[in-house]
């Protein structure tokens, strides 16, 4: 007679036969995303607990978008998606810092805190990487984590690990409310108009061709555009103000989809900023900034003072599902009108001024410069 244990090891042994052989055989019926389906019911047999479907459906949405190994392309619950909606409302509560994934880097990087944020104020620079939120680790993997984790109630702190070169920082950040104010403008030094561009969002064209129209009243000869720490925005934003300033039929941006085509965005309004342009950028100057800085440089409009910007040349489209959840997804490259394609690498200034204190008054001394001309 066989044992009771040496029973008990060749039904252990049988179990695991017969489930080997049930893979094999699953594997080989189902094609495509079959096999996700024929996954789910074996889970839903087999699990030793009650599993929730919605949940199940949301990780593997997610993980499909892991799959893509594209850092900026993402599936969003309706919490999350309603988030990502507020950063380009113009108002929601948080510290101010625009934060972003890096190809090749586990670890979230600051594009830009926004100017006058508690970001701002408590020390954190573009490049900055998080490491930790409330002493819990966060990668690039896990943008929504963090990002829950960074926002909470006005009036509270919240505790950044930061790592900047060789030093790991703690930094204690107290949460607002931000009003995001993306246009600032002035006359300065007389008769050249500056304009500040915090960001790209619903109202930034609106309050940008106010500025403009104000500055021309006041009999403006030149502009500079401060696009420094600017993290970029909404792209359509971004081309009305090209078109505002480049001349009817000068190209804005090109893009490309997965049909390697190129789609040419050209000015069509007939006003343009005739006058010299002067374009303050820095390594915080990121995607729709990058794409105002191109088109007007390459079409010979301006000149970019500063320093090397971000890097970004990849376009993302955002579309909310019935459901209210959403996604956000790479769709195109977009190259500068001259044809360089800048990811990774930048937009390099025709003036470099490293020193920011410096790169205003390099900018109106310029600008003085072309009006004597």
């Amino acid at each position: 007679m066989i044992s009771k244990k040496r029973a008990i090891i060749y039904s252990v042994i049988l179990v695991i036969a017969t489930a080997l052989i049930t893979s094999q055989v699953v594997g080989l019926k189902y094609k495509d995303y079959d096999k996700l389906v024929g996954v789910k019911k074996s889970i839903d047999k087999d699990f030793y607990k009650d599993t929730k479907d919605e949940k199940l459906e949301t990780s593997a949405i997610k993980g499909m978008f892991e799959g893509l190994d594209d850092p900026y392309s993402q599936y969003y619950t309706v919490e999350e998606f309603n988030k990502l909606k507020e950063q380009t409302s113009g108002t929601y509560v948080g510290i101010g810092v625009v934060i972003s994934p890096i190809e090749g880097d586990d670890l979230i990087t600051v594009v830009s805190p926004i100017e006058g944020s508690p970001a701002e104020k408590s020390g954190i620079k573009p490049g900055d990487k998080i490491l930790k939120v409330d002493g819990k680790e966060v990668s690039s993997k896990d943008m929504d984590k963090a990002m829950s984790l960074i926002k909470g109630k006005a009036g509270t702190k919240v505790k950044l690990t930061i790592k900047r070169g060789n030093e790991t920082l703690d930094i204690d950040v107290k949460r607002e409310e931000i009003v995001m104010k993306t246009i600032d403008s002035k006359m300065i030094d007389g008769d050249i108009g500056y304009i500040k561009i915090a960001s790209f969002d619903e109202h930034t064209y609106d309050d940008f061709k106010k500025a403009l129209d104000n500055l021309n009243s006041k009999g403006m000869k030149g502009l500079i555009l401060d696009l420094r720490d600017n993290p970029g925005g909404l792209l359509d934003v971004c081309e009305d103000i090209a078109d505002e300033i480049l001349p009817q039929g000068d190209t804005i941006v090109s893009v490309k989809d997965n049909s390697d085509k190129a789609k040419y965005l050209k000015s069509d309004d007939k006003r343009e900023v005739d006058i010299p342009i002067a374009v303050l950028i820095n390594e915080g100057s990121a995607s729709a900034s990058e794409i105002l800085t191109g088109s007007i440089v390459d079409n010979e409009k301006g000149v970019a003072i500063g320093t090397t910007t971000f890097g970004k040349g990849l376009v993302q489209t955002v579309r909310g599902l019935s459901d209210g959840t959403g996604y956000k997804l790479t769709t195109a490259q977009y190259y500068t009108p001259s044809g360089d394609y800048i990811n990774k690498k930048g937009i390099k200034p025709d003036i470099e001024v490293k020193d920011e204190s410096k790169q205003l008054d390099t900018a109106v001394n310029w600008i003085n410069e072309q009006i004597k001309k």
